[in-house]
């Protein structure tokens, strides 16, 4: 009979817990923001009226709103200067939704103020993704030609930009939310009761980048364990 070694790797142990770091912050983040969905903020704004008030008052008029499908799914693109805000956000007048567009006008005003790290993730995008895609099979090539560490430590490398742009995307998260929170604080949108309640909903959204990146750094770990160093195979 094959040792149990052989037949299960125990490296899966870090992509098992990157799994469940990922699953329990989403899971975390769901339902922190339905429990402040159910609570309609009391100058009845919605995610739409909100985001479209603090661009006014920021003095960002260069930045269309508008209403995408999805849940959950609002972003600003730097680059056609455009807020989306999902279908739960958009028309909602909750204080978790109210909280969501507020943090994607943080983003504008990054954006707008030219904040360095916003311009930095958005440089290194194309290059994490275009590492992140050639890492694996660079690896596998450089194991099929005799175990080749140069290759296989070039396809490490690639991977590990992955884990730069989640690094760079947390301070851009965690400054958005103070921004927004901020702007929130002046009592036109939300009441000095419902803010602390929206720092809750961006506090969850902002534990899934700390775990996404949690997670890649794992992925990254396995990888150096398996491949790295004189790790060659005979």
């Amino acid at each position: 009979m094959m040792p149990f070694y052989a037949v299960f790797d125990p490296t899966y142990i870090l992509v098992i817990a990157g799994l469940l770091i990922s699953l329990a912050a989403s899971a975390y983040v769901n339902s922190t923001f339905k429990k402040y969905d159910k609570i309609q903020s009391r100058n009845n704004v919605t995610g739409t009226k909100a985001a479209q008030y603090i661009l006014e008052k920021e003095q960002i008029n260069n930045v269309g709103v508008q209403q995408i499908a999805g849940d959950l799914t609002d972003n600003y693109n730097s680059g056609n200067k455009m807020l989306s805000l999902s279908e739960a956000t958009a028309q909602s007048t909750s204080v978790a939704a109210i909280g969501v567009a507020a943090h994607e006008c943080g983003h504008a005003v990054q954006d707008h103020t030219g904040y360095s790290p916003l311009k930095i993730r958005a440089a290194i995008v194309p290059v994490a993704n275009f590492g992140s895609a050639l890492s694996f099979p660079i690896i596998l090539v450089g194991v099929l030609l005799s175990w080749n560490q140069t290759l296989i430590n070039i396809g490490i490398l690639a991977f590990s930009l992955a884990l730069l742009f989640q690094l760079v995307t947390l301070p851009v998260e965690f400054n958005a939310s103070r921004r927004a929170l901020k702007i929130l604080s002046d009592g036109n949108i939300l009441t000095e009761e419902e803010v602390p309640m929206a720092r809750k909903v961006l506090f969850a959204a902002a534990l899934t980048y700390v775990a996404a990146a949690l997670a890649t750094f794992l992925q990254l770990l396995r990888l150096i364990i398996l491949f790295g160093g004189n790790n060659r195979r005979d």
